[in-house]
């Protein structure tokens, strides 16, 4: 049996990482740019396989794409490489590049912490028109794949998610995977949280492509972690598969009877670093939330459901989204291109149809295996407005099964939310605060440790579908870190005994953005 239900570890690891006003002032740490990680994975002995460039754009508006449900069809659904290819370069792919005095970077599709890209996509398929059945890695430097092994091997995955049935006619099955130190360079230990934020908004932009090309998708991330990390032969402790998303539907499934060999690959890289650090909290965490065997997954995923959210007791605001908003008609590859991070906002309202239109497609529709339901939530959404033309300035708490905001208390907060934002004018100046929170002894008591990662996950990919939603009507959205423990002060009495997981501020942009 897993420690997955020494719940202890991830109540340690969440203290530990939290910032405070004092541990940011006492922290001496400095960042080494001589020792600034390699922002890819990169095979030095395997040939590139070239994606196809000339494919056509998904049809679907962004703002229809972020929340789409599955296809209306239930027939057969295969990709080829050249839309396996658009869907890699709308997830993680290069989409700008800015040259500097001291070089190029390389922006990514995908809002990632710190610029440092520690999340890689790995392709697991059938025979597909272009492609050939096998086991690769996805290279974002140079737009193509590289096989590290032949033959079929989509029988592992589906026998380590306990037979997941979102995967068993699944003809792709991609899997995200974190390369720890390229983000702890910077975060250190706290890093494992960002293995959920970075993670879930890349898979936001995966679920808004693949809607828009028709193709279905599904968040699993229950398997037995040993079999997946070895079918792609991850250095343990150094690199971790964060969750498997099975794309599209064939009718002939294959066998997971007899499972295809593993033999370790051995395959050379380049080194990411001259050196690495290791931070054992993350993992230990990672550690004590694995499963161990198909079983164990099978009950990690049929478990009770969460309580129910308590009903609202005070003055509520239903959302009044627009029947056909501005930038509906936006195709979703053209905001997942432009969208960037807003680096300042001008202090200029939001209308509460923005808002509303951007709550209501990113909070709902998610399909994922550690759901009820894709409109069910493991976290709960917490708003501060300062400017909404229509909406009083105070702070909220978000009732999704009513889709309304019920007011906590009125009254003008930029001030405390710089403060709570890591001391930034960032969420001073936006125009709202989205905070993702949540009470953690439930969601630790139906998932185990790794609960601590769903969590994460969640609230990353609720972030990025409202990076995608802002975007799509011509404002501007960052994701920002905060004081812990002073958000739910803050927020308190009403999210008294809850963690925060993530921030994010939604504003008219001031100037042009850099990623």
């Amino acid at each position: 049996m897993s420690d997955n239900h020494d719940l202890q570890k991830a109540r340690d690891y969440h203290n530990a990482t939290k910032h405070s006003y004092q541990s940011i002032r006492s922290d001496a740490h400095a960042l080494d740019w001589e020792n600034y990680p390699l922002a890819f994975k990169v095979y030095e002995d395997l040939d590139p396989i070239p994606l196809p460039i000339d494919v056509p754009l998904p049809t679907l508006g962004a703002l229809e794409a972020i929340s789409a449900g599955p296809p209306a069809s239930d027939g057969e659904t295969v990709p080829d490489a050249g839309i396996l290819g658009r869907l890699l370069l709308l997830t993680a792919g290069i989409t700008k590049k800015r040259k500097y005095p001291g070089g190029e970077m390389l922006y990514r599709a995908a809002a990632c912490t710190g610029a440092l890209y520690h999340i890689d996509v790995y392709v697991v398929c059938d025979d597909l028109e272009g492609l050939e059945a096998g086991v690769y890695h996805f290279s974002p430097h140079d737009f193509s794949l590289r096989r590290l092994r032949k033959g079929d091997h989509r029988a592992v995955l589906i026998r380590a998610s306990g037979e997941e049935p979102s995967l068993l006619r699944a003809p792709i099955v991609l899997t995200t995977v974190s390369t720890y130190w390229r983000n702890a360079w910077k975060y250190r230990s706290r890093a494992y949280r960002h293995c959920g934020w970075d993670n879930g908004t890349l898979l936001a932009n995966l679920l808004a492509s693949a809607a828009g090309y028709s193709v279905s998708a599904k968040i699993v991330c229950g398997f037995v972690d040993n079999n997946v990390n070895r079918l792609f032969d991850l250095e343990p402790g150094r690199e971790a598969a964060l969750s498997l998303i099975p794309l599209g539907r064939e009718m002939n499934p294959p066998s997971s009877a007899a499972l295809p060999e593993m033999e370790p690959l051995g395959y050379e890289t380049v080194p990411i670093s001259k050196c690495t650090v290791d931070y054992p909290a993350i993992r230990e965490l990672h550690s004590a939330s694995c499963l161990d065997t198909p079983e164990e997954v099978a009950r990690w995923r049929d478990q009770d459901n969460l309580p129910p959210s308590p009903t609202p007791t005070g003055r509520t605001f239903p959302l009044k989204p627009s029947d056909n908003p501005a930038g509906a008609d936006d195709l979703v590859s053209n905001v997942i291109i432009r969208r960037g991070s807003s680096r300042q906002f001008a202090r200029r309202p939001l209308t509460f149809e923005q808002l509303s239109n951007a709550l209501e497609r990113a909070l709902t529709g998610i399909p994922a295996d550690f759901l009820e339901t894709p409109s069910s939530l493991v976290n709960d959404v917490y708003v501060i407005v300062h400017a909404v033309d229509g909406l009083p300035a105070g702070k909220y708490v978000y009732h999704p099964g009513l889709k309304s905001l019920e007011l906590l208390e009125e009254g003008d907060f930029r001030s405390q939310s710089g403060y709570l934002g890591l001391e930034q004018r960032l969420p001073a100046d936006a125009s709202v605060n989205i905070y993702f929170m949540l009470d953690l002894e439930p969601v630790l008591e139906r998932f185990g440790n790794r609960g601590y990662r769903v969590a994460q996950l969640e609230a990353g990919l609720l972030g990025g579908r409202l990076y995608l939603a802002s975007y799509a009507q011509n404002f501007g959205a960052t994701g920002l870190t905060f004081f812990d423990d002073d958000v739910t002060d803050f927020f308190s009495p009403h999210a008294r005994g809850k963690s925060v997981m993530f921030l994010m501020a939604l504003g008219h942009k001031l100037k042009p953005e850099k990623s």
